[in-house]
């Protein structure tokens, strides 16, 4: 079959596109799924780069977001049968492991599943719309909804918002009523935050995203007598030389939510913010089937906006993985085979 396969960790030019690769052979619970869309995600980078103390079996098809149709199904698998629509929740809960880490994922035209990893797409929601939402969708409802509880009034700052995670959070933020000021790093993606329902936007290639908040939103104070400014709630999965400004722009009492470290996971640190202003750092890692089916009931309704920046096919999926990689995108990117 025709698949985009990892074989040595490294640089862009390490996945290479294949139309000899073994068709997976399915076993006893298993499904053989005829792949109609996968979804990239800045994971993907990371394993073709090879991550410090994950062991990841090469030769890999990566992917970590699989949906598509049941084209063979295994022995003693009930409740699913050939033409079945279905995502692949990315995560094995019971034997454990990740699609297109541990497993081959969904850069090709057939992939092994797991029939308890499947979760049934509704008739109102397209194949590349569900191939979006488990990893970026998914970890921003848990990130902004189950662990942040972002509420109504609450000013939300949102970094590295035009990205798959970053368009859902600032969504989810707008449907929980929240004032939500959305960070960039384009004019144009900018203007496209704004469409989507960002009150305000910051040019962070152009400006301190700090300096600007304190300049909009007055600077937080410590004492809990003097009225101060800041905001409360930063997101931030990026990490790097972003993190110590986000503790100092939010207000007393605030929160930091993040899921991830896209651009650096050892940063400066200055915990004299943390508890001089009394913060909340809450991490949040991956979801729930159910914050699944819940996005696709938001979906469905017509509440979420499946943002997709490109569809790539398949003999391009190295380039659908750098521009990820080089942030050139605006929400996701979908590889369809």
């Amino acid at each position: 079959m025709r698949a985009v396969v990892l074989r040595e960790h490294g640089g862009p030019e390490k996945l290479i596109y294949e139309d000899n690769y073994p068709t997976p052979k399915i076993g006893d619970g298993d499904v053989l799924l005829r792949v109609r869309a996968s979804s990239i995600n800045y994971h993907d980078v990371f394993t073709r780069r090879g991550m410090p103390g994950i062991k990841v079996p090469l030769p890999v098809v990566v992917g970590l977001d699989v949906v598509g149709e049941i084209a063979e199904v295994g022995p003693y698998v009930s409740d699913w049968k050939i033409g079945d629509r279905v995502l692949v929740d990315p995560i094995n809960r019971v034997e454990g492991g990740l699609m297109g880490e541990t497993v081959d994922g969904g850069l090709a035209e057939f992939c092994r599943a797991r029939a308890h990893q499947l979760i049934r797409i509704p008739d109102n929601v397209s194949f590349e719309q569900a191939a979006a939402l488990p990893v970026a969708y998914g970890t921003a409802l848990r990130m902004m909804k189950t662990i942040g509880k972002v509420k109504a009034g609450e000013k939300v700052l949102i970094l590295g918002a035009s990205g798959g995670v970053g368009v859902c959070c600032v969504q989810l933020a707008k449907l929980a009523g929240a004032y939500v000021i959305a960070a960039a790093g384009s004019e144009e993606k900018a203007r496209r935050l704004e469409e989507l329902g960002a009150d305000e936007t910051i040019l962070y290639t152009r400006d301190d995203f700090l300096k600007v908040i304190y300049e909009r939103h007055g600077k937080p104070h410590r004492r809990r007598f003097v009225e101060g400014g800041g905001v409360d709630v930063v997101v931030n999965f990026t990490g790097g030389d972003t993190w110590v400004k986000s503790l100092r722009a939010l207000r007393l009492g605030g929160r930091l939510l993040t899921c991830g470290a896209t651009a650096g996971y050892a940063p400066q640190e200055d915990i004299r913010f943390i508890w001089t202003f009394e913060l909340q750092i809450l991490g949040s890692n991956g979801w729930e089937p159910d914050d699944i089916r819940e996005l696709f009931q938001l979906v469905g309704d017509g509440k979420l906006k499946v943002l997709i920046d490109h569809a790539y096919p398949l003999e391009q999926g190295a380039l659908a993985v750098q521009a990820v990689e080089d942030r050139a995108v605006f929400g996701k990117v979908v590889v369809t085979p």
